[in-house]
């Protein structure tokens, strides 16, 4: 089953810590909506501008798999909103620029990027159908930045 021309229900709940933890982290049928809008203003135009295959690496989470990762209750990863992903041999950095020019989108975050290596950490993107507020940050060791920055500042 898809959730979208290139993206497979499967990834919408992917987790090798869920795995190693025996947690069911398949999402209720009641999300599909939330998914399916995700991958179709999400992740759709970031595949087709960028022309390259991806699988997200954290999509949905139950909120029993998003306590163990030590993430919020609020997480909207937890609501089926929220995703993280890269792209293979595409900087994150690249990415997240594309995305805050060309999407609509609810909170855009560039997470652990080192401009030492373009393809470190990755890009969390959510979207709230009719509530995105656009806002842009990075998260990296020195604390949440707003903005995109490229490690010294801000490109946005």
């Amino acid at each position: 089953m898809r959730v979208s021309e290139h993206f497979s229900f499967a990834e919408t709940h992917k987790s090798q810590v869920a795995t190693r933890h025996d947690i069911d982290n398949v999402p209720p049928v009641e999300l599909m909506p939330k998914l399916s809008a995700v991958a179709e203003t999400i992740l759709e135009p970031v595949r087709n501008y960028f022309g390259v295959p991806f699988s997200p690496s954290s999509w949905y989470r139950c909120l029993d798999l998003n306590r163990v990762l030590k993430s919020g209750d609020n997480s909207q990863h937890v609501r089926a909103e929220a995703v993280d992903f890269e792209i293979p041999g595409v900087s994150n950095l690249e990415v997240a620029e594309w995305v805050s020019a060309n999407l609509e989108f609810d909170q855009l975050i560039l997470e652990h990027y080192h401009p030492s290596d373009p393809t470190s950490g990755w890009v969390h993107c959510s979207y709230v159908h009719g509530a995105n507020r656009n806002m842009v940050l990075t998260i990296n060791s020195k604390g949440v930045h707003p903005g995109l920055w490229n490690g010294s500042e801000a490109t946005k």
